[in-house]
């Protein structure tokens, strides 16, 4: 009789940075391991402020470290806090700070067969995507298991617009009584 092995648990692993898109997409990793009877493991991946290098030349980089992973323990859990409403999600799983670019710490995560990696997408001007690359885009190029590229929420998409629309409004009221301010005479 061949002897059986049990599968390892399917994980889904989830690109968490605090950002509406990656809230989105931990919400959609929950349900869909629930779905499936498989661990949930949110992710923060960071790197010090100035990057890798710099770090490496900077006597103070070594003090301040500790400080950049305890800020990002801190996004991690309020991330895990607004989606939903507590640290835990009530599944099995763990949740990760790492340090390391997004995109190649959740490829080395997602390391089982079984994995699937979870991401959001966001709407990127040009000028973000020549300076950040995108975490999905590497993911869905380079990962050997399954990635889902979940899209921003429709409700989220609305909302940016109002304020948006807000926004400009506001400047140009603000502009207005400026100008009006400026065409009033002085002593008057």
């Amino acid at each position: 009789m061949p002897e059986s092995h049990p599968h390892p648990t399917a994980r889904l692993v989830v690109g968490v940075s605090g950002s509406p898109g990656s809230r989105t997409a931990l919400v959609a990793a929950a349900d869909e391991a629930w779905r499936r009877g498989a661990e949930l493991w949110p992710v923060l991946a960071w790197e010090p402020p100035a990057g890798e290098l710099a770090a490496r030349r900077s006597p103070a980089a070594a003090v301040l470290v500790p400080e950049w992973e305890r800020l990002a323990r801190e996004r991690l859990l309020d991330a895990l806090r607004d989606v939903f409403g507590g640290t835990a999600a009530g599944l099995p799983g763990q949740a990760l700070v790492v340090r390391g670019t997004p995109g190649r710490a959740l490829l080395r995560i997602a390391d089982r067969e079984r994995d699937v990696i979870v991401v959001g997408t966001g709407r990127r001007g040009r000028l973000r995507r020549a300076f950040r690359p995108s975490v999905s885009r590497y993911c869905l190029a380079h990962a050997g298991c399954p990635v889902l590229a979940v899209p921003p929420s429709p409700l989220a998409a609305a909302l940016e617009t109002a304020h948006r629309r807000n926004l400009l409004r506001l400047r140009l009221d603000t502009g207005r009584v400026q100008r009006e301010f400026d065409t009033v005479p002085p002593g008057a």
